[in-house]
């Protein structure tokens, strides 16, 4: 019973009768997929959907555990490789660009200076006497000939040589030339100067614009070191990248070891109650996501023994309740059995017999469709319809007014639209006008020869508030708590006939339709039930 008092419950007399209708939005048009470019794009997006396909296949075949794990080296292996090809280029660059620029400085300083681009110093002085055993020094002419130290190795000199030579400016040239670890690599300069032929230091200094010949200084370093710096370094980045991936993949493995453990014990839980039906719940420490899912399954796990209990409860009560008419039945039958064996019973008393078992059968028959209605137990209406709630009401009060011709009625109605089950609804509300019109009669009372009414009972339904009021003595405090308990009923209702399912089924009824059902006394009258349902208007469906 709804601890909700009426006077709590949501008022709509401010609210349209209609239920507003969901606006439907329109739909944008339809736009046709362009077509695919060409067959490669076709067999390049099939391969790529075939290799995503057997990728997620894949990834589903292993375990919790083994994905955690995957997932950590992975993640582990991406970030090692993006910051070690980040390291190796920004060195490699920054140890080219160093050199390039030493290179160029120094050799535009050698050309200014003379000394180098003099061919009688250049060719009577080894490099290696000048210390430089890891650069080659050559001079090429504007016509390519090539001069160098002897027995000394020219540094490689082409096109892009020859082009500065013959240019005679501030151009540059930069290059490399050979390939690293196979043969000679080299980085190669050239800048533009002025050289002194062979023998003529003299009249070069003393005349250099007579003879003075265009040319270029070329100085070629050798990338060796460089090269074997960046091979260690390669090598040193990957043995951290392998031992970061693999110290990744332990520590993910712990990872998941530590975080898997209490969805194992879950999962034995939830195993241990498959096997045994034990709905005992589990032990849950910590406010971790596992935890909250362990906090879930015990609350599924109460649920779960709440509602073997009601139907363990209904069974039980069920077959208390059905043996009582079937033994009556049972006993009418054997007694007109017995009868028809010494003679037979007078008409009058064959026909009571035979109508007491009828009211026996429709007895049982109204417990059957109540215990039907009760044992579905589903959390809300299925396909719910938009229901006028007045006509239900009015329907229902013209049946039982036919049942019930002894009683004034008092019906006061407003329109209430509601959406639900139209069956349901009607039978709720039908239970109560039956349970007020059974209980505003005083027991033993006949229809009076007057035909003035033994009794009266008032229905109202204003703003989705239905009350229904008899004139009965009214329900005990003690009983209050009970009336809408399955099978309940009170000391006084004992002997009048029914189940006890009545105002279950309406209780049942109003807790699908997210409504409520309240009961109380009414001063100077007697018992009132109080239905409210929500408006059509504030439900989706």
């Amino acid at each position: 019973m709804s601890e909700q008092r009426p006077e709590q419950f949501p008022s709509y007399a401010d609210r349209s009768q209609q239920p507003q209708q969901p606006q439907q939005q329109p739909q944008p048009p339809t736009q046709s997929r362009p077509p695919v470019a060409s067959s490669n794009g076709n067999r390049v997006a099939a391969t790529a959907a075939r290799t995503q396909t057997w990728w997620n296949e894949t990834l589903h075949k292993l375990t919790l555990h083994a994905r955690v794990t995957l997932l950590a080296a992975v993640a582990v292996g991406l970030a090692v490789a993006i910051v070690s090809i980040a390291a190796y280029v920004t060195v490699r660059q920054q140890m080219y660009q160093n050199l390039d620029n030493s290179l160029t400085q120094r050799a535009a300083q050698a050309a200014k200076k003379g000394v180098l681009t003099d061919l009688t110093i250049l060719q009577g002085v080894p490099s290696d006497a000048l210390g430089l055993s890891d650069i080659r020094v050559g001079v090429i002419s504007a016509e390519g000939q090539q001069f160098g130290p002897p027995n000394s190795l020219l540094p490689p000199m082409g096109q892009d040589e020859l082009q500065v030579a013959r240019a005679q400016g501030n151009e540059v040239s930069l290059r490399t030339v050979g390939v690293r670890n196979v043969g000679s690599h080299f980085r190669v300069v050239a800048v533009s100067a002025s050289y002194c032929p062979q023998g003529l230091s003299q009249a070069c200094r003393a005349e250099p614009e007579n003879y003075l010949q265009p040319g270029a200084l070329v100085v070629g370093q050798s990338l060796g070191p460089i090269d074997q710096t960046l091979h260690n370094l390669g090598i040193v980045l990957w043995a951290f990248g392998l031992i970061g991936v693999i110290g990744a993949a332990l520590a993910g493995n712990a990872v998941a070891r530590s975080g898997l453990r209490p969805l194992a014990r879950l999962t034995g839980a939830a195993e241990h109650v498959a096997r045994t039906e034990d709905l005992k719940p589990i032990p849950v420490t910590g406010t971790d996501e596992i935890s909250r899912l362990a906090m879930a399954f015990n609350a599924m796990l109460g649920a779960l023994a709440q509602s073997r209990d009601r139907q363990r409860r209904l069974v039980g009560d069920a077959g208390h309740e059905l043996r009582t008419p079937l033994t009556s039945v049972r006993t009418n039958l054997d007694l007109l059995a017995q009868a028809d064996k010494r003679g037979g019973l007078r008409p009058e008393d064959r026909q009571q017999l035979l109508d007491d078992v009828r009211a026996q059968m429709d007895e049982l028959t109204q417990l059957i469709g109540d215990l039907t209605e009760l044992a579905r137990d589903t959390p809300q209406v299925r396909n719910a319809e938009l229901i006028e709630l007045s006509n239900l009401v009015e329907d229902a009060v013209i049946k039982v007014r036919r049942r019930a011709p002894g009683l004034e009625w008092h019906v006061q109605l407003t329109p209430f639209p509601v959406w639900g089950d139209e069956r349901l609804l009607g039978r709720a509300v039908t239970n109560l006008l039956d349970n007020a019109a059974k209980y505003s009669v005083p027991e033993g009372t006949e229809q009076r020869s007057d035909g003035q009414p033994v009794g009266h009972v008032t229905v109202r339904l204003l703003d989705g508030v239905l009350t229904v009021t008899d004139s009965g003595p009214g329900i005990a405090e003690a009983d209050l708590p009970h009336v809408f308990d399955r099978f309940y009923r009170s000391s006084e209702a004992r002997s009048r006939p029914g189940s006890g399912l009545g105002l279950a089924i309406v209780k049942h009824a109003a807790e699908q339709h997210g409504g409520m059902i309240y009961a109380r006394n009414v001063p100077g009258a007697g018992a009132q039930f109080t239905l409210w349902l929500p408006h059509a208007a504030t439900q989706t469906r």
